[in-house]
């Protein structure tokens, strides 16, 4: 802990190259995306895009997880959806999610999870993944994406990114982070793949 407080005390310092750019968030934000990633802390996002500070708003839930649109109580995550889209004006939404997951080896391996009811209960919220799909190897690559594609589809579910996506004025992108290389993968709808950006 003590690195990360010794970081934070220093960040004033290493950020008065940016004074312009600090003052001018006081302002207020206009991010170009919204990114919807794991809560995994070998998922950073700022770090993978080279995003600046304003550029990103983020959504982190484990597992990458949209919950359904009108759930049965309200959540923090589809306000962070709608608010990015209806008040921020995001023009893209990014869902990456990234090998070596544990919320998706969970899924796609019927682990038990009654010691952490919690995050048993969460990824009861998951689409659940075709019987077919392929979770051997440890970077389970193809479960992930698999999800990856099935948050998008929840995402279409919400009116406010359905009537983006209709008019033109939002743009919706699966990926995939490799942990181990840092490799980012962009699925491709016309090849329904996930090639290399």
């Amino acid at each position: 802990m003590k690195h990360l407080i010794d970081h934070a005390r220093s960040f004033p310092q290493r950020t008065a190259q940016w004074p312009e750019e600090l003052s001018r968030l006081a302002d207020g934000q206009s991010p170009h995306a919204l990114f919807i990633t794991c809560s995994d802390s070998r998922v950073i996002p700022s770090l993978i895009t080279g995003a600046r500070p304003g550029e990103l708003f983020e959504l982190r839930t484990a597992g990458n997880i949209v919950p359904r649109h009108n759930g049965p109580h309200p959540a923090g995550e589809a306000a962070t959806i709608e608010y990015a889209v209806e008040v921020l004006g995001v023009a893209d939404i990014i869902v990456c999610g990234h090998s070596h997951c544990g919320a998706v080896g969970a899924m796609v391996r019927g682990e038990d999870l009654t010691a952490v009811p919690a995050v048993r209960d969460w990824l009861g919220h998951a689409t659940p993944l075709p019987d077919d799909t392929d979770s051997t190897g440890p970077d389970i690559a193809e479960a992930v994406q698999s999800h990856v594609l099935h948050q998008l589809d929840r995402l279409r579910t919400y009116p406010c990114v359905a009537r983006r996506l209709a008019n033109g004025r939002l743009s919706l992108h699966g990926w995939f982070y490799e942990v181990h290389t840092g490799s980012v993968l962009a699925h491709r709808p016309h090849a329904n793949t996930f090639t290399a950006l």
